[in-house]
Formats: structure tokens, C-alpha cells, sequence
């Protein structure tokens, strides 16, 4: 079948509802119509939302970046005797969180590296420290990588990990260390980190509790077109299994000072098709977004006419990705992501961590269940 009937194929099945298959998947990944591609998306995106397009007020904390893995994609991670590392003491981690307060935050979005001394009594002890200074804010704390590393560490399941981080605080999970899920990918670039189906499996175990989480892919590396697919499918089916997953985020890998350097950054055109084939295949992920972050707001306005229907959040300082050579501002405020989305003709909707309406009153917000 050549790729101009496949795609017309795949149209019908898209105008009527019906899940694409792998096979669909590499041909949208294939196909050089992007804006063919990315009306197929748009159609989803509207059957799903409308003109809603959904931000948050958040800001992102990552306590340490010293990590005993040794990432071939990652510009974040240090060892512990590098004289540039960081790890935050546990009023540091706090301090932080109250610096971007003033803005009425509604989540802390909480990642860092696998700290070979940090002990999960430390980071229960951190959420705790949270919540109390900050109740009505939504912690959305750890990757099922570090995850697992907290478990391995402990020697305790990793189902005991995430519920006592849970009672301790821990609201919801960001979904980030799924990097492709393809062994012969992650033998180059990850080798250190947990395979593909140690990451599923610690979403399904946090899904089983009742935690929610996003999840991602990181694209643009050594990965094929099947590779992408594979990926996607394989979220789509743990998300027919356990209903947890609430976004999912592509993300563009940035070669810069990593050992990958030489790699070629993603143009706008791979930024763009990432996000509208996502909206076609995963079609029981209720969200895709448009990390503005690491595509830069231009791009992510595109992304909200081509499957995305959400633009994250106001973020301020952003580490991993512009330690990774990301130029974009690392923040936005309200009134930027405002205009953003009102400039795409899009209809801004802002929204807590779970997707509920957020009502503002000056500098104090309330979440309308």
C-alpha cells in the first residue's frame, strides 16, 4: 500500500472514531504532509476540547542534580564530588518553593537526580515540610525512576515506596524517565536508568493506589520512527489497563553538553508531528501538551491548532532542559501564557494539576470541583 491510500485510510478511520494501528503510526511518522497530519490531530483535539486550552500556575523544584547514573542524554546529572553539583538542604527546598509563592502557585513540580545518599525518609520529610508550609498546593513529586532507585536503595517494594511518599504528601507524578522505551535505544543512551518495563510497571503500581501521573517521550536521539510507535503504543495499552495517565508530553531531546552533542537539535517539523501523531494514537490519554519549555512558545502556539490542547505553566527556573542548552526563558508569567494561547485563537482555560477549573481573586485562587 503506498503512503497517499494508507493515509486516506487512516482519515477515515480518525472521522470515525476508530484507534489507529501501529501500522498507522509509522505511516504518520512517514508522511512529509504535515498539515494533512496535523488536521487529523486538530479534528481529535477539538472533538475532545473544543477551544479550551488549558496552563497552570506551577514552579519547578529540583533539590539536587547529583546522580549516580551516567546518562548519555543528560546535561543535568552530576556526581557527587563535582565541585558544580548541588543538593539543597531541607529548608532550602522549602525556601525555594515560597519564592515563587506570590504568584498563587497550585503546583510544585518536583524532579532531580539519584542522589546516592538522599534516603526516602528525606524526601517524605520534604513533602511533609511542604504541605504544611503550603496546603492548597498540588505536589507533583518524582519520576518511576527515582522511584525505583528509593526502592532499590531501601530494599523495599516499590508499591511501599510510592505509598509512603504518598502519606507523606505526594498528590500526583510528572511522568518524566520514560525516555523510548526501545532496548537497543536505551543501551546507548540511558544504560544506567531503569529499562522500558520497569517504568511501566511503576506507573501501573501508582496508578493501583490511586496516583495519577503524566507520561512522556523523549524524541529527536537515535530513535526510529517504529521506535516512536512502539512507545506510544505500549503507553496506550498500560493506560487501557489502569486509566492513570492524564498527559502526555513529547519531549525534544537537547544535544547540547551531553555526550551526544553531536546529534542534531529537532526542527519545529519534528516538534510539530511528535505532537499531532501523540493526539492520534493515544487516544485514551485525555491531554497532550506542548511543552513550551523545550519547543519555545512560537512553537507551541503551532502545536495548539495540531493536537496539543495544553501549554503547561508559568515553570519558573527550569534546570534540566537549559542545562541541556535550552534558550527559552525559564519562566513565563500568567499574563504571557494568556496571550500565547489568545493569539493561537484558542480559549485559555487555567487549571490545577487534575485538569479542575481554577477561580482567581487577586492573589489567592480556589479550585472549583
Amino acid at each position: 500500500m503506498n503512503d497517499e491510500v494508507h493515509m486516506k485510510q487512516i482519515a477515515e478511520k480518525v472521522e470515525a472514531g476508530v484507534r489507529l494501528s501501529r501500522e498507522d503510526g509509522e505511516a504518520l511518522y512517514r508522511t512529509s504532509d504535515i498539515l494533512a497530519v496535523g488536521r487529523l490531530a486538530n479534528l481529535v483535539r477539538e472533538r475532545l476540547h473544543g477551544d479550551t486550552t488549558f496552563f497552570n500556575v506551577n514552579r519547578h523544584i529540583n533539590p539536587t542534580d547529583v546522580c549516580v547514573a551516567s546518562c548519555r542524554l543528560c546535561a543535568f546529572g552530576k556526581k557527587a564530588r563535582d565541585p558544580k553539583s548541588y543538593t539543597m538542604t531541607l529548608e532550602q527546598v522549602w525556601e525555594t518553593a515560597g519564592q515563587g509563592y506570590s504568584e498563587a502557585v497550585s503546583e510544585f513540580h518536583i524532579v532531580g537526580g539519584l542522589h546516592p545518599e538522599l534516603t526516602l525518609d528525606w524526601y517524605c520529610q520534604m513533602l511533609r515540610g511542604l504541605k504544611e508550609r503550603f496546603p492548597q498546593v498540588h505536589l507533583k513529586a518524582f519520576t518511576m525512576v527515582e522511584i525505583s532507585y528509593l526502592a532499590q536503595r531501601g530494599k523495599i517494594s516499590i508499591r511501599e515506596v510510592l505509598q509512603r511518599l504518598k502519606d507523606a504528601g505526594m498528590d500526583s507524578m510528572p511522568g518524566g524517565g520514560a525516555e523510548v522505551f526501545s532496548e537497543r535505544v536505551r543501551r546507548i543512551i540511558c544504560d544506567h536508568k531503569i529499562d522500558g518495563n520497569e517504568w511501566l510497571n511503576v506507573a501501573r503500581a501508582a496508578h493501583q493506589i490511586g496516583l495519577k501521573s503524566n507520561c512522556t517521550m523523549l524524541y529527536g536521539h537515535i530513535e526510529s520512527e517504529a521506535d516512536r510507535v512502539d512507545h506510544l503504543v505500549r503507553l496506550r495499552e498500560l493506560q487501557d489497563e489502569t486509566g492513570g495517565f492524564v498527559t502526555f508530553i513529547p519531549l525534544a531531546f537537547h544535544p547540547a553538553n551531553t555526550p551526544l552533542h553531536h546529534i542534531p537539535k529537532t526542527t519545529g517539523f519534528d516538534d510539530i508531528r511528535n505532537i499531532a501523531v501523540a493526539r492520534l494514537m493515544l487516544d485514551n490519554i485525555p491531554h497532550i501538551k506542548a511543552y513550551w519549555v523545550m519547543m519555545s512558545p512560537a512553537i507551541a502556539q503551532i502545536a495548539l491548532r495540531m493536537g496539543a490542547d495544553d501549554i503547561d505553566g508559568t515553570v519558573v527556573e527550569e534546570k534540566i532542559y537549559h542545562d541541556a542548552g535550552a534558550t527559552t526563558s525559564q519562566s513565563l508569567r500568567r499574563g504571557d501564557l494568556f496571550r500565547l494561547i489568545t493569539e493561537a485563537g484558542r480559549v485559555p482555560f487555567e487549571r490545577d494539576t487534575l485538569y479542575r477549573p481554577v477561580e482567581r481573586n487577586e492573589a489567592t485562587f480556589t479550585v472549583l470541583v
